[in-house]
């Protein structure tokens, strides 16, 4: 089931199969240019990232359905309060490969990457941040990157291959909304490097539910481990007054009701301040720069959530390693 794109028709072949984007089953398919012109076979490179992946603890993709959920802001943030620990190296990585915005909500627009022998150089937010995205190779920011998918897949690549994050504690992996392209190679790529798991961010309304729901199938066909739903948006909270106002209903129960009935943990609701996006134009931290906000104990909570999730994953690692070992 790895092989089968979300929305393949039936009696896919797989995207590894010799008959990818050739067979009868492939007419009509939104994936067949991309299958006819991807190489068959084991990808040689698979291996190279397995080996750079092997040196960072956890890894973790956030995922939304939806464009416009505030999945960079929150990858954003997560970076923030996960580095906040100076004993941690937190590495992050722009995969959205049209609409690369985290250099902005970092505040390193314009800054460049460094080549050297062994590899690409991320560009340091802080002395235990690094960011990597597209965004540093435009000319200008307001550039527009016009790429077909294999184009996509191998910049992809290349920054999973080549980028020389170093020993590092945590990988964020930033996806643009959707279950295509950059989906479908970061799943392919990574399949040996044991991912610890998805975010998938959405908020309230059923508009956005109906995609998530869909992305949390992707990450099940692609066997990727759920960490849990974030919702986002869930309310407005005033800085004045502090009162909570509902923006967006939840007309069907919103992330949290979705996440009981696809049966996968609910991280927490993060309400709407918006101090967030000044700060995301400003380049700051929400976190440090509104230490009090309901918003920012929101996040940590949830942040907590997921340490703890990627610890227990980990002790369970070490604890399986070490009954093999003993056998």
């Amino acid at each position: 089931m790895a092989d089968i794109p979300q929305n393949a028709p039936d009696h896919c072949p797989g995207t590894g199969s010799d008959q990818a984007g050739k067979s009868t089953a492939c007419q009509g398919c939104p994936n067949q240019n991309v299958c006819a012109t991807k190489p068959k076979g084991p990808d040689p490179d698979v291996g190279d990232i397995t080996e750079k992946m092997s040196k960072i603890k956890h890894k973790l993709i956030i995922l939304s359905g939806k464009g416009g959920v505030g999945k960079s802001t929150f990858t954003a943030h997560l970076a923030h309060g996960l580095s906040s620990d100076n004993d941690k190296q937190i590495g992050v990585l722009d995969v959205d490969i049209c609409g690369p915005s985290l250099p902005k909500i970092f505040g390193v627009e314009g800054e460049q990457v460094h080549q050297s022998g062994s590899g690409w150089s991320p560009v340091y937010v802080d002395d235990n941040l690094s960011l990597m995205s597209v965004g540093f190779l435009l000319s200008k920011a307001d550039e527009a990157v016009i790429w077909r998918g294999p184009k996509k897949n191998g910049m992809i690549k290349q920054f999973l291959r080549d980028v020389d994050w170093g020993e590092i504690d945590y990988l964020l992996i930033d996806t643009p909304p959707g279950t295509s392209d950059e989906h479908l190679s970061i799943a392919q790529y990574l399949k040996e490097s044991d991912v610890d798991g998805a975010i998938v961010i959405t908020t309230p309304q059923e508009v956005a539910l109906l995609d998530v729901r869909k992305e949390i199938t992707f990450c099940r066909k692609v066997d990727l481990p759920i960490i849990g739903v974030v919702e986002n948006m869930s309310s407005f909270v005033c800085p004045k007054c502090k009162v909570s106002t509902q923006i967006f209903p939840a007309s069907t129960g919103g992330g949290q009701k979705m996440a009981e009935d696809m049966n996968v943990p609910f991280l927490g609701s993060l309400p709407l301040d918006p101090r967030i996006g000044k700060c995301c134009d400003e380049g700051k931290s929400f976190l440090t720069e509104v230490p009090d906000s309901p918003a920012t104990q929101a996040y940590k909570q949830i942040m907590s959530k997921i340490v703890e999730y990627c610890t227990k994953r980990n002790e369970n690692r070490e604890s399986d390693s070490g009954e093999m070992k003993t056998n």
